[in-house]
């Protein structure tokens, strides 16, 4: 590399500078006076969680594929870097050409958790870009906001020129092209581009787009300003995942990080349908990829990059068709370089003894399981679809293939939650422990440990239960209390290590996840005080949130504890996700009645995905 934004001087003064000198193993490298389009990819939290993130590097890989593109990354600076830009006026700059970020066409930018809104706002101020998209010229890049919470993008509505709705794979191209089209006239307008980008499916423009409100708070009508405008947007979602680009060469850190190994997303997408989940609604239609696309991709990535470990993605692992066949062939070519084989999302009920074991003979390492709540009841309420039998007996084959160490991940807060279901997590756990005595002693591999965790319940658009309450932080830390002292007496207690997660930031989450366009001054205001990474709980500072709140004139209760009727319009509601608002209506009634819905390979629920033409709701049809 010719050049670094940053002096040696200042490299030495902070955390970690490999998070800012790029030039990593498989890093593209480009001349960017020899492209028509510069963009730079921004992960608004540190660069150990942003290396991590699979869907940046696909659409870094998809952008680079072209040659009239060059696609740069850039992350959140670390609180001590922060200090050092704004002190010194220095700019935020890409990390492949060390340039200024405001000097590119197109900052995008991945939006993966509510609680890393304020670092958006972070990196365009570092970046010297104005935060209200309105107050940018023709000379400022196009700020485009996509990922899981671009599903309702509505509270950082402001900061953005643009949002993709849905996958990545799908229309960018076209979008591209537009731009260029653009850009090389001789009378570029970034207000034509567009307005004429909001033509294209999965594209939306907030600017474009007009929201009145009831003296209530709530929405009274969400409408276009011009009629050419479309009325919504459709989310786009990619029919054969076997015929897409996929990075076959990762980009490798100098540091570690959190997903330091080799990812192959193996499908996408679930059937299961649990209530609560948003990624199991909005990435509706499972669609899995060919035994032979992944083989090649695997192979390639491991030679690309010397990894020692490679995670087989998705959100259901287990339910992928050639789950045990694509970890025979791996491991069949995989074992003499002693390449371990990960698989997260397993479901305890389709748990194959046989994969288990096969997995284990390369490397052992703890497994993990969701029950998400710890009573029959409750589960059936969630449609976990997870019976106590199954959990247990697939705890029991676990143990039986040589694992000792057992990870449960519960909620809190759920909809008709009671006391007898927040001690059934303790009970669980117990019933749990008690498998492993039942385990030969000659079999078992060291002590049994089992680590139980429970999040705190955060209703999400798109789900059954987006029209229920939320809990108020009291209420959160008193269920918690709850399962502490129930874990505490139960008789293999020292068995059992419990946490669970902090109240007050899942307040918040919960706020963003359903707010409208009125939090942006909110988020604003806590950005002006320091409020820089609050997914960090050393760096959340609830005080400073309830005094934005307080001066914005906001309700925090209106967003969270308040439950929404059924004709009530939503901040979201002007997107088409596939699944219609009828069906996620009747799934909240039959929620509170405590009736299951079959998986989508048992029988089609009506969800409406199938519109997509594609996955699971053809499987039948081939």
């Amino acid at each position: 590399m010719s050049k670094l934004a940053l002096s040696d001087e200042i490299l030495l003064s902070v955390e970690k500078p490999a998070r800012y000198i790029g030039n990593e193993v498989n890093m593209v490298k480009k001349d960017p006076d020899n492209v028509d389009i510069r963009a730079v990819f921004a992960f608004p939290d540190v660069y150990e969680i942003g290396m991590s993130h699979l869907g940046m590097q696909i659409l870094c890989h998809m952008f680079n594929v072209r040659d009239d593109v060059y696609c740069e990354r850039v992350f959140s600076p670390w609180p001590d870097l922060h200090q050092i830009l704004k002190e010194k006026d220095i700019p935020l700059f890409a990390l492949e050409s060390q340039d200024p970020v405001k000097d590119f066409d197109w900052l995008l930018m991945t939006l993966q958790y509510e609680m890393c809104y304020p670092n958006i706002l972070q990196i365009l101020d570092l970046s010297q870009i104005p935060l209200n998209s309105a107050d940018r010229t023709e000379h400022d890049p196009i700020v485009i906001g996509g990922g899981p919470c671009a599903c309702n993008p509505e509270p950082i509505a402001e900061f953005f020129d643009l949002f993709y709705i849905g996958e990545g794979e799908t229309v960018y191209d076209r979008l591209l092209d537009l731009y260029k089209k653009h850009k090389n006239s001789g009378s570029y307008r970034r207000e034509d581009f567009l307005r004429e980008a909001s033509h294209i499916e999965g594209i939306y423009v907030p600017a474009l787009y007009r929201i009145q409100y009831h003296e209530d708070h709530t929405i009274a009508s969400f409408e276009p300003k011009e009629p050419d405008v479309p009325s919504g947007v459709v989310r786009q979602v990619v029919e054969d995942l076997s015929d897409v680009v996929y990075p076959d060469k990762p980009v490798i850190p100098y540091l570690q990080i959190v997903q330091d190994r080799v990812t192959l997303e193996i499908q996408r997408g679930c059937i299961r349908g649990c209530r609560f989940c948003q990624a199991g609604m909005i990435y509706r239609p499972l669609r899995e990829r060919s035994l032979e696309y992944l083989e090649e991709k695997a192979y390639a990535m491991l030679e690309n990059t010397g990894y020692d470990e490679i995670s087989l993605s998705s959100l259901s692992s287990s339910d992928y068709t050639h789950i045990e066949e694509l970890i025979h062939d791996l491991i069949g070519r995989l074992q003499e370089d002693h390449v371990n084989i990960s698989l997260p999302s397993l479901r305890i009920d389709n748990f194959s003894l046989d994969v288990m074991q096969k997995v284990q003979d390369v490397k052992k390492s703890s497994l993990t399981f969701a029950p998400e709540a710890g009573s029959q009841r409750l589960r059936d309420v969630i449609n976990k679809g997870l019976s106590d039998w199954e959990i247990l007996s697939g705890a029991k084959q676990a143990f039986l293939g040589g694992w000792n160490k057992v990870k449960l991940y519960f909620m809190l807060g759920l909809p008709t939650e009671t006391e007898e279901d927040m001690r059934s997590i303790a009970q669980l756990a117990e019933d749990i422990a008690e498998c492993y005595d039942e385990i030969p002693k000659e079999n078992r591999m060291g002590k049994c440990q089992i680590t139980v965790s429970t999040s705190f319940f955060v209703p999400k658009p798109f789900t059954p239960f987006q029209w229920c309450p939320i809990c108020d932080k009291k209420a959160f830390l008193d269920r918690a209390h709850i399962v502490n002292e129930a874990i505490k007496s139960q008789p293999k207690h020292k068995r059992i290590r419990y946490n669970w997660h902090h109240a007050d930031i899942t307040m918040i989450e919960g706020i963003l996840a359903r707010g409208d366009r009125r939090l942006s001054e909110v988020l604003i205001r806590v950005y002006e005080k320091g409020g820089i990474f609050p997914a960090w709980t050393e760096y959340y500072d609830d005080a400073l949130w309830s005094e934005a709140f307080a001066e914005c004139g906001i309700d925090m209760d209106f967003y969270t504890t308040r439950e929404r009727t059924k004709n009530e319009i939503f901040p979201w509601d002007f997107i088409d996700s596939g699944v219609t608002k009828e069906f996620l209506w009747n799934e909240w009634e039959r929620a509170q009645r405590g009736e299951t819905t079959p998986n989508c390979r048992m029988q089609c629920s009506g969800c409406g995905a199938n519109r997509f033409k594609g996955g699971v709701c053809y499987e039948d049809s081939h």
